[in-house]
């Protein structure tokens, strides 16, 4: 991180995917095999599920703290997703970037759209669920949200998958090692 300045910026890499459909399993594989590769751990106003840890899984912050940021210009992109906010610090891309660096960023399709309209040159990766029969079993299967949730984060993702053309690349992901094969192969030709 303290490089000094690289001529050539590096690349970020947006991975999303709507909840349940193995984004976060995705690109834990994808961190601990390209571990030079820079991981943005985004902020939250939403509370720690079970076993997360602030600044390792997310930035826990208040809604006063994140509203701050949004007028101050403290993020690269910044989203309302299920009645919280999530953000990625414009300060730390920036450093990444800038000394040659690259970054993963695990973030929504709103948010995706404002790095991609930011830097064009962003690679975009979408994972797909199977099916949302599929999806609604993982959420299910989960046993973290109620029938509420789950019925809005079901209705979210048709909105998602909607816009997966949006994104370079899709992965279905129907097998898991099949979708990480997939998915780290696409990150060795881009990072090549």
């Amino acid at each position: 991180m303290d490089n000094p300045p690289n001529s050539e910026k590096g690349k970020i890499f947006v991975v999303s995917a709507p909840s349940g459909a193995g984004k976060t399993t995705l690109v834990k594989e994808v961190r601990r095999l390209f571990p030079n590769l820079s991981y943005s751990v985004s902020h939250t106003t939403r509370p720690p599920r079970k076993g997360e840890q602030n600044g390792t899984d997310y930035h826990f912050i208040s809604k006063s703290e994140f509203e701050l940021g949004i007028q101050g210009g403290t993020w690269l992109e910044w989203a309302k997703v299920h009645d919280y906010y999530y953000g990625t610090s414009l300060d730390f891309a920036m450093k990444v970037i800038d000394h040659g660096g690259h970054l993963l960023l695990e973030i929504d399709v709103q948010g995706a759209k404002q790095v991609k309209a930011s830097y064009n040159d962003a690679v975009t990766v979408f994972i797909m669920p199977p099916s949302i029969e599929a999806l609604e079993q993982r959420l299910r299967h989960r046993g973290t949200d109620s029938e509420a949730v789950i019925q809005k984060r079901l209705k979210n993702a048709e909105l998602e998958i909607a816009q997966k053309n949006f994104y370079q690349y899709v992965v279905v992901n129907d097998n898991l090692e099949q979708a990480q094969q997939e998915i780290l192969t696409l990150f060795k030709q881009e990072l090549s």
